[in-house]
């Protein structure tokens, strides 16, 4: 069918009540979701703006998937592959091309004894979840644990499709202990670019199975189902947060380092992941979530840090909190429990006839359509926390909270993950980097939704390249510890001119082979995903030849 423009309503009657209604509506990440047209990122300052294809092929079959995959070959079409729509790098958007869109595939099935094919003698069976490719992660979230008592690794973000991100590789709330999405893939169901219907396990197609997980989405071909392993679901899952003010710079910069110190000797373990934030406001928030801890262990971690920072009044003020709070694990995604026990954590879709379901976290509100202006990430090794180095990383960190807000995600390096996690995540596609990083840096800026054309929500071309300078500068002074750290594929910076070094690192070259054998044509293009070095940055013009 053809795309509805997801602002037509706007055209030429910006201040009507149906224009209004129509950006109102795209705060709703499901809302976003639900239109071929729409993405979860309206845009990138200089880098890209969200646009719709002309055509969408609404499949909810492999069938379908095939006839489309074949089309697009046979007719020499730009195509985008498009599934939660979530993607920073605006892959699932490209004007004058053709859409396969997989919402409707969206089933969700468990196993308690999955066997690859072809696996008999080589592999137990094993509890598993087959997800389809349109599926997002609250649905397999709801499916697994809600219902079935059982934990699946996957993303922290409720509405992001589970094909995409365990196709980029795929860290959650809780990876410290369980590793990434794409390191517990079991098998996968592909579409490649001659049309055929593949699986993908470690014994039938293994280097196309290998590429999967963590090789990029949208790269190797259309996957239209995946099949990951689930565990047995800790008792409690609890959070910590806390926002601490220094009185001036010398106390902000000795909070930082007390702050690692403390880290180091109590949270560089499996219980503990997500993030802090160092800003220039002399700040340091805390948002961390652990596992495998009840409350009391949990508050009796974090005491002599709260103590020690108490101690100096003149210095430090605890301006919110610290809470620590816990919920039973198999009520951590379930909608219902969560609108009525924890409704300030989370948002829900109002939309006349919409799943009791669809709910989403409120911390991810303000990225909801956002138009970033610049994002910057690395993985920092845990080298970085042997006390010889901890003054010059701790003065790293302050130097960039002079140019922009810093945030430390420490589900997303597996320095201290158990020896299993580092194991399975080493034989994925994902940059050797992160086996070895303590934490996955973030850097990043953006504004609110932005729509060229459209009065009063035009981007602020101005502030945004103030920012991206900004943001620069700031990952500037961390890559002076860390000057070869690499990059997430998803969380990365669009300009990056080493992607290929910076997202896989000794892998790429692996991961081309791939490429090359099952996509020679390259028919699958996706901004610097494998083997777009061959095209122009529009993924319309072949530079070199197959």
């Amino acid at each position: 069918m053809r795309v509805p423009p997801p602002l037509a309503a706007c055209e030429n009657a910006a201040d009507s009540t149906p224009c209004h209604d129509t950006i109102n509506g795209l705060k709703n990440p499901y809302n976003i979701g639900d239109q071929p047209g729409a993405t979860q990122t309206s845009g990138w300052v200089d880098a890209w703006m969200s646009a719709p294809s002309v055509y969408v092929v609404a499949v909810r079959t492999t069938a379908d998937v095939v006839a489309a995959v074949n089309f697009a070959r046979g007719n020499n079409l730009r195509l985008v592959v498009k599934g939660g729509g979530h993607s920073y790098q605006g892959t699932s958007s490209a004007a004058d091309s053709l859409m396969i869109w997989t919402r409707a595939m969206n089933r969700v099935v468990l196993h308690d004894a999955f066997l690859g094919q072809r696996c008999a003698g080589s592999e137990a069976p094993q509890h598993a979840v087959t997800v389809e490719a349109g599926a997002i992660w609250i649905q397999a979230y709801d499916a697994v644990t809600t219902k079935a008592g059982r934990y699946v690794q996957g993303g922290g973000c409720l509405t992001v499709g589970v094909a995409g991100l365990v196709q980029s590789g795929g860290f959650g709330s809780f990876s410290k202990n369980y590793g990434t999405a794409a390191a517990g893939l079991l098998e996968a169901e592909i579409v490649t670019a001659d049309g055929a219907v593949r699986i993908a396990n470690a014994c039938t197609n293994p280097d196309l199975f290998w590429g999967l997980k963590g090789g990029g989405g949208g790269s190797l071909g259309v996957v239209t189902k995946v099949t990951l392993r689930t565990r047995e679901l800790p008792t409690f899952f609890g959070g910590v947060r806390a926002t601490i003010k220094a009185a001036s710079d010398a106390s902000f910069r000795r909070l930082i380092g007390q702050f690692i110190s403390f880290y180091r000797d109590s949270l560089l373990n499996p219980h503990w992941g997500e993030t802090i934030a160092v800003r220039p406001s002399n700040t340091l928030d805390i948002t961390m979530v652990f596992q495998g801890l009840d409350r009391q262990q949990a508050d009796g971690v974090w005491r002599p840090f709260f103590e020690w920072v108490a101690r100096s009044p003149s210095d430090f003020t605890i301006a919110s909190g610290p809470s620590v709070g816990s919920i039973a694990a198999r009520n951590l995604w379930n909608a219902e429990y969560l609108r009525k026990n924890l409704a300030g954590l989370v948002s829900t879709d109002r939309r006349p006839g919409a799943p009791e379901g669809n709910v989403w976290w409120a911390d991810n509100q303000g990225e909801v359509g956002f138009f970033l202006h610049g994002y910057e990430s690395a993985w920092l090794p845990a080298s970085l926390l042997n006390e010889d180095r901890q003054r010059r990383f701790t003065d790293a960190l302050f130097a960039a909270t002079r140019h922009w807000p810093v945030a430390l995600h420490f589900n997303k390096g597996l320095g201290g993950a158990p020896a299993d996690a580092v194991t399975a995540v080493r034989n994925t596609a994902t940059n050797p980097a992160v086996l070895t990083a303590f934490a996955l840096a973030i850097i990043a800026g953006a504004g609110p939704p932005a729509y060229p054309g459209i009065p009063g929500h035009e981007p602020d071309l101005a502030a945004a390249r103030k920012h991206s300078r900004d943001i620069g500068l700031a990952m500037q002074e961390l890559r002076a510890v860390v000057p070869d750290a690499g990059s997430y594929v998803s969380e990365s910076n669009f300009f990056d001119k080493t992607w290929q070094r910076s997202f896989w690192g000794p892998n790429y070259l692996r991961l081309q082979a791939v490429k090359a054998k099952y996509d020679p044509a390259g028919l699958f293009f996706v901004h610097h995903g494998v083997g777009s070095e061959d095209w122009s940055a529009d993924g319309f013009t072949r530079l070199a030849a197959p």
